[in-house]
């Protein structure tokens, strides 16, 4: 159950890394744009509050490696890391789009629930 619950954390963690590019790096070109189904306009003039929402990912997902390398010992790491990854999904599902909810916060609620059950 353990294996199972950090390779659930460590895939949460990738997923972090990925909103960060798309957040940082690709929000004004056309992966970016698609992906956020963004209008050219609107990409460029919010990539600066795109990038700073990409650097809190990852944050998180640092979070989530750091509790992962430290095994056994960074269980209350993953804890609070998780437990922020699900805020973040409730917040960007009642803010942004439902759709938020199952991209994040549902992995983050199944990992906090296998950590807590292993």
């Amino acid at each position: 159950m353990a294996l199972l619950t950090n390779l659930l954390i460590g895939l949460i963690a990738l997923l972090h890394i990925y909103f960060l590019v798309l957040e940082m790096f690709l929000w004004d070109k056309p992966t970016g744009r698609r992906v956020f189904k963004l209008t050219p306009e609107f990409a460029t003039a919010s990539k600066a509050l795109a990038a700073n929402q990409g650097l809190y990912n990852g944050f998180l997902a640092a979070g989530l490696l750091w509790g992962l390398s430290l095994g056994i010992d960074g269980l209350h790491i993953k804890l609070f890391f998780l437990a922020c990854v699900l805020i973040a999904g409730i917040f960007g599902a009642i803010t942004v789009s439902r759709r938020i909810l199952y991209i994040q916060g549902v992995p983050a609620l199944l990992a906090l629930l296998l950590l807590l059950l292993a």
